[in-house]
């Protein structure tokens, strides 16, 4: 099956195919064993490519391959044999990883840091300098909830406090390229909604994101394109409409019909159908819907000791894009625009300066002089200080062997 690729729009109204932002060809990683017998066979000439502006899903159980084919993209892993592409070099090219920003499927964290150094030194193995880190910091601290436990060292944060923290340090650099191992896992269903609110718009920025999960639910909410791994190979590939429409079946949607009406329209659908199966039933919402509604009310009247809503996209992440008009299941939608820097106090050097005394302090600056004796000296206190010196200078010698 062809997947359709994206197109965009030149100046002269010319279609032509989004940019290639991940090119892999007969890519092949076989992992040997001491005596370099081939062990295991994890991907198996493997073909796919990843455009500007796509959310990319990788599905596939445990042991498929996407977690060591996310490891050959990042440079990780060599492949055995094939070749990719990353922004048009290798995987191993240096100022490429500058461009990409990877969440693991472990967060791998300092955990005596807490959330605040945690990005400050994610951000400084960027070259930031210290306002942007700082500025970011705040603005993904509260993207990911956690702007009220940012004192708190990450080591006693729960996992899907980790996975918040461990998904802002992925962010801190900007990207280009966003690559999400199991971003959900650990999350409970309103940081999963987030998560997926916050895919969404980095792709309406024109962001790549490469999405590995096993919670099919997350991919079909965001993914454009899929490939599903099996045995290290790609069994099969498209867009979600593509592979999981059915021509066969047809659902037809209406309000509530009163029963002669509803009678009337399944006795026509019958005599076309024949011995077809038609079935009549309620439309429902899926349990994630339901719990964001109860949350939603809950919160207006109580409040929570642990990670929060966010509430809306980092500043920088939006990148100036307008976003579209909110709705009520997505959370991180209802965007509100960058405030303003607060001033920064300056510095009361010249006020102090003024209010220096400079005859004061060249007095201060004048060494002591030295304290006279106040009268001669009496014969019997010098007689006594020799005795001490005479004693002192026997106890010395006695000490280094007897030596005077």
């Amino acid at each position: 099956m062809t997947a359709v690729e994206p197109i965009l729009q030149t100046e002269a109204g010319n279609p032509k195919p989004a940019e290639i932002i991940v090119s892999v060809r007969g890519l092949t990683k076989v992992f040997k064993d001491f005596w370099n017998r081939p062990k295991a066979r994890a991907v198996d000439n493997v073909d796919f490519e990843v455009r500007r502006g796509e959310v990319f899903g990788l599905l596939g159980p445990n042991g498929s391959g996407k977690s060591t084919t996310v490891k050959l993209l990042l440079g990780l892993l060599n492949p055995t044999k094939g070749h990719i592409e990353v922004f048009g070099h290798s995987p191993r090219h240096v100022a490429t990883k500058a461009r990409i920003g990877y969440l693991p499927e472990e967060s791998y964290l300092y955990r005596f840091l807490n959330s605040r150094e945690t990005l400050d030194f994610f951000g400084n193995l960027f070259h930031l300098n210290k306002a942007d880190r700082q500025n970011r910091a705040e603005q993904l601290l509260e993207m990911v909830g956690l702007s009220k436990t940012q004192t708190r060292a990450v080591g006693e944060f729960s996992k899907g406090m980790q996975r918040r923290i461990g998904l802002a340090q992925a962010l801190i650099n900007d990207p280009d390229l966003v690559i999400l191992d199991e971003p959900t896992a650990g999350l409970d269903p309103i940081g999963c909604r987030e998560v997926k609110d916050l895919i969404l718009a980095l792709a309406r920025r024109g962001k790549t994101v490469i999405l590995s999960s096993h919670l099919l639910s997350d991919v079909e909410d965001v993914c454009d394109r899929v490939v599903i791994y099996y045995g290290g190979k790609i069994q099969a590939h498209g867009t979600l409409k593509e592979l999981l429409a059915k021509p066969d079946n047809l659902r037809i949607t209406t309000p509530v019909l009163p029963r002669q009406t509803l009678e009337r329209v399944l006795e026509i659908i019958r005599a076309d159908v024949g011995n077809g199966e038609v079935r009549v039933d309620n439309p429902t919402q899926n349990l994630e819907s339901y719990f964001l509604e109860v949350v939603a009310k809950a919160r207006a009247d109580n409040e929570t000791s642990g990670a929060q809503s966010g509430a809306k996209v980092a500043a920088y992440l939006r990148g100036g894009v307008a976003e579209p008009a909110s709705s009520g299941d997505r959370v991180l939608e209802k965007l509100s625009l960058p405030q303003a820097p607060r001033p920064t106090p300056k510095p009361a050097v010249e006020e102090a300066a003024a209010k220096v005394d400079d005859q004061k302090l060249t007095a201060l600056a004048q060494p002591a002089p030295a304290a006279k004796p106040s009268g001669p000296v009496a014969p019997d206190a010098a007689a006594a200080q020799a005795a001490d010196l005479s004693k002192a200078d026997e106890k010395l010698s006695s000490l280094l062997g007897g030596q005077k």
